[in-house]
């Protein structure tokens, strides 16, 4: 068993002074902040040099990563020389912006586009609503496209173009479909030239409507929103084009069935196609098709993939620069998740990516589309690399070397690179190297320990044994005043769900400073990832498919065995709490037959209980619908084993949740009110599925009193 022990902060010897601890109020507010280890803000390359840039104390630095030449300038100050002549305010701080070449960039106010040269100065190059929402910009045109209520525009240099407006309630244009799944994140997308934009138009009005209380109206009201329940009927997805030349608008021939999920838009180099990833409503068999985009008419499937349990487009084609036909497609078809280089017309000219490492991002092409970039996890999970493969040929080039975490910036030309490093005892290294030599790196920037001086415990990364046959990676962090020779209380967070990772060799190992303030508290935090989480490969992840609680629950007892056998820990006074995925899980190990006992008490956050009540999209990937898997639906019901609650369980649950509907906890405590169960809960009116800002701070005091006063 490795077991990898993270240090001893530096400072002054105890008998000198105390160190202080991590209070839980800085613990959430200043995790990500103050108490974050450093970096350089805004850290780009500039086009068309070999330098790169970043901002420190208002002012642009620019590094020449050839030579190491530095020099600073007062852009914030070029620029307000330049804003009254277009008629606006002067800057109140430098805004975020981006290098077009060595001497121009672009930057945004609150509704202007703007660019500033050296040489030509500044220019208005478009504007927009200050009420515009969803807003995406053209990077080479500068046109936008955003919604202003429920009418989506696009402005240019022109003028405004109103393009559609909903017809009523329950259908939505340009906006973000299918609950933000298979990678979606919005609904417009311009097309190379920027003379041309797809967009989604989304009718739900079939949809199932779900009340969100408006606290303070007077009578109280609700607002309504539309949630499709396992099972139950679906939205409808069209992919529209809008012409800007001439003002019309055709629609994809995506076909039938109406409920299928339309995903991974992306254009065709030439601008002359629109390639999207058409999922099944089962999610097990995906077509990649390629549109007409002047006619909107169906062309032919490219690629498709099948599987017994899901397929999950994520990724869109990327086609390679000075290409119209070659593009890289993303796909878990061996197992794990690889680069795939494909043309247009389906052929597969080479797998680019190998081996039981998954790609965990895509960062580009070389400028010459000679070469492509991509991260990957190792085979442990633990640590990620950075790697460079020829198109031609499939050679490959690791760029990064130490084990840990590492993230690339890559030149636009593909000749340098920005690695961004850390791992257990690495708070950030950041290094400039040639892609094509990878062992001549330099330091540009190291972060000094942010908790230098703090109270911290040992960290300990741990290998465990899987039922299923995977190691499971595990991460323990142990009190201050640590002693073998006593016995302390666990508090095992979990999550254990799909896309989630909780265990990485990256700086505290990925833990949250509210676990080392736990630690300092008197208890041991133990993190474990089961099957079903990320980034170990399919059959890692759906081993949990049709029965979700199964494998999870006995990965985590592994863990729990571990724990006990230290003979540190205190059997009688083991926790556990988690949020959402974790909030089933933490209610399946108190209730659940094959954990009976475990655990003495348990805190649950936005808790699923019934996976019927849950969304389709994700839940009908990893059970199938309630009426194909009955059997699963009703083994992991919480509400079929409240009868088995005998330690103490805390509720918790935002009014305002729209992910994991409040009904899900509000159900469960009514039930355990029927049966006589004692049940601790609370609720965060107007919080959504989680509990942010300020407010996270109560939320976390109130964990720490729970565990305090029940381990």
């Amino acid at each position: 068993m490795r077991q990898i022990l993270l240090f001893c902060l530096f400072g002054l010897p105890a008998f000198v002074f105390a160190q202080p601890n991590i209070s839980m109020s800085d613990a959430i507010l200043k995790g990500r902040t103050s108490l974050a280890p450093s970096s350089l803000r805004q850290l780009q390359w500039i086009p068309g040099s070999t330098q790169f840039s970043h901002v420190s104390n208002g002012k642009v630095v620019r590094v020449n990563a050839a030579t190491d030449q530095t020099d600073t300038m007062d852009l914030q100050s070029k620029l307000n020389e330049g804003m009254p002549g277009l008629g606006l305010k002067p800057l109140e701080a430098l805004p975020a912006f981006t290098w077009l070449s060595a001497d121009k960039l672009w930057f945004q106010t609150g509704k202007e586009i703007i660019t500033w040269s050296a040489t030509g100065g500044m220019k208005l190059e478009n504007q927009f609503p200050a009420d515009a929402e969803h807003l995406d910009i053209h990077a080479a045109t500068y046109h936008a496209a955003y919604l202003v209520g429920e009418e989506l525009r696009i402005s240019t240099p022109a003028g405004e173009q109103n393009i559609v407006k909903s017809e009523g309630p329950g259908i939505k244009y340009g906006t973000s479909v299918h609950r933000d799944e298979f990678g979606i994140s919005k609904g417009t997308f311009w097309s190379n030239a920027g003379k041309k934009l797809a967009f989604y138009r989304m009718d739900e009005s079939m949809v199932t409507e779900y009340p969100i209380y408006v606290l303070d109206s007077m009578p109280a009201q609700a607002r309504m929103v539309r949630y499709p329940y396992a099972g139950a009927k679906s939205h409808h997805v069209t992919i529209g084009v809008y012409d800007l030349n001439t003002g019309k608008t055709i629609y994809l021939q995506t076909g039938v069935p109406q409920e299928q999920y339309l995903t991974n838009v992306s254009w065709s180099a030439d601008d002359r196609y629109i390639l999207v990833a058409v999922l099944n409503r089962e999610q097990n068999h995906c077509k990649l098709n390629r549109y007409d985009a002047a006619t909107g008419a169906f062309i032919g499937t490219i690629l498709e993939e099948k599987s017994d349990k899901w397929v999950e487009p994520e990724n869109p084609a990327q086609f390679v620069p000075g290409s119209n036909s070659q593009f890289v497609w993303q796909s878990e078809r061996d197992n794990y998740n690889h680069l795939y280089l494909y043309d247009i017309n389906g052929t597969l000219l080479r797998q680019l990516s190998k081996g039981a490492m998954p790609v965990t991002r895509f960062y580009g092409f070389s400028a010459d589309g000679k070469q492509a970039f991509y991260q990957v996890a190792d085979e442990s999970g633990l640590n990620r690399h950075l790697y460079a493969v020829n198109l031609k040929t499939g050679v490959l080039a690791k760029l990064s070397q130490e084990e840990g975490t590492h993230n690339g910036i890559f030149h636009p030309q593909g000749e340098w690179v920005l690695d961004n490093f850390s791992n257990l005892e690495t708070p950030r290294l950041i290094y400039a190297f040639r892609s094509e030599r990878p062992d001549s790196r330099k330091i540009v920037f190291g972060a000094k320990n942010p908790l230098e001086g703090y109270n911290l415990g040992l960290t300990r990364m741990v290998t465990l044994p899987s039922a299923g046959g995977f190691t499971l990676q595990a991460r323990m962090i142990l009190p201050p005043d640590f002693s073998a020779s006593k016995q302390y209380p666990a508090i095992v967070y979990v999550y254990n769900g799909p896309h989630v990772q909780m265990v990485t060799n990256t700086w505290l190992g990925g833990a949250e400073l509210w676990m080392h303030h736990m630690a300092q508290e008197g208890f041991v935090v133990f993190v474990l990832d089961g099957r079903g989480s990320s980034n170990r490969g399919l059959l890692f992840e759906n081993a949990i498919h049709r029965r979700l609680g199964d494998a999870e629950i006995e990965d985590q007892l592994i863990g729990v065995s571990y724990l006990k056998a230290q003979g540190f820990i205190d059997p009688a006074r083991i926790g556990v709490y988690g949020w959402s995925y974790g909030g089933f899980m933490t209610t399946s190990l108190l209730t659940r037959p094959e954990a009976a006992g475990v655990f003495k008490c348990g805190v649950a956050g936005g808790p699923v209980i019934d996976w019927r009540m849950y969304e389709i999209m994700y839940t009908e990937r990893y059970m199938d619908t309630p009426q194909e898997n009955p059997e699963g639906y009703n083994k992991n019901s919480l509400f079929n084993h409240i009868d088995n609650l005998k330690g103490r369980l805390l509720m918790i649950h935002g009014s305002s949740d729209d992910v994991v509907l409040w009904q899900h906890s509000l159900r469960y405590i009514r039930e355990c009110v029927r049966r006589g169960k004692p049940i601790d809960y609370f609720v965060y009116p107007e919080h959504l599925h989680n509990v942010m800002g300020k407010d996270r701070v109560h939320l976390f005091e109130k964990i720490e009193r729970f565990f305090k006063e029940n381990l």
